[in-house]
């Protein structure tokens, strides 16, 4: 049984949901208290991807406040994907999206030189009054590099596990594209650490 291990962040503004889509994925809850994340926090889960592969994801969940951005070169070190979120209730967090995609792509690439696979999914869709359209999303997904993007709502447990799914599916196949392909991952952390990473860090496009 051969094994990928996939180190991948999740990032964007506070407040977007983004501790609370880790929580749905990895947990398959929903979490209605909000607490700020700090740094970082570190989730871990398994994947049977097929008869013959399994597929252990290390979400990193980054704190979407100011004063934690200075800190996402080392956050970003060994990633081999990326979630951007957004609230599509709150058009400020989806112009944000444009700063937090750069600052990926100035600190975090692949081996061969590319950019990483990156997802953007709008979350809250499960919310009547959207602040962005769906053809803006689609039109900024195709300009700024992302490879897809999805309405998310982590209340209502909607395409979750689909976005992960398709950003995963995306990954594995740039892997076993690229000559040489890239090693298992040095630079992602071992799941004992995950205590001392988390509290001391202080629609398609084509």
């Amino acid at each position: 049984m051969k094994e990928h291990l996939l180190k991948i962040l999740v990032i964007g503004d506070g407040n977007v949901g983004k501790s609370s889509f880790v929580h749905r994925y990895v947990n398959g809850q929903f979490n209605r208290t909000y607490k700020m994340t700090v740094g970082v926090d570190f989730s871990v889960k398994m994947l049977h991807w097929s008869d013959k592969e399994k597929v252990r994801v290390q979400l990193w969940d980054i704190a979407g406040q100011e004063r934690f951005i200075s800190m996402t070169r080392i956050y970003y070190k060994g990633a081999v994907g990326c979630v951007v979120m957004f609230d599509v209730t709150d058009s400020s967090s989806f112009l944000k999206c444009h700063q937090w995609k750069q600052d990926l792509d100035n600190k975090a690439m692949l081996p061969n030189g590319s950019s990483i696979p990156c997802i953007l999914l709008a979350n809250k869709s499960d919310l009547s009054h959207w602040a962005v359209p769906a053809d803006r999303i689609e039109t900024f997904c195709k300009a700024n590099g992302f490879f897809t993007w999805m309405a998310t709502s982590v209340k209502d447990n909607k395409n979750i596990d689909e976005a992960m799914r398709s950003l995963v599916k995306e990954i594995l196949s740039i892997q076993s594209s690229l000559d040489p392909p890239l090693p298992k991952t040095e630079d992602s952390v071992d799941p004992e650490q995950e205590s001392q990473i988390s509290n001391g860090a202080g629609q398609s496009c084509c």
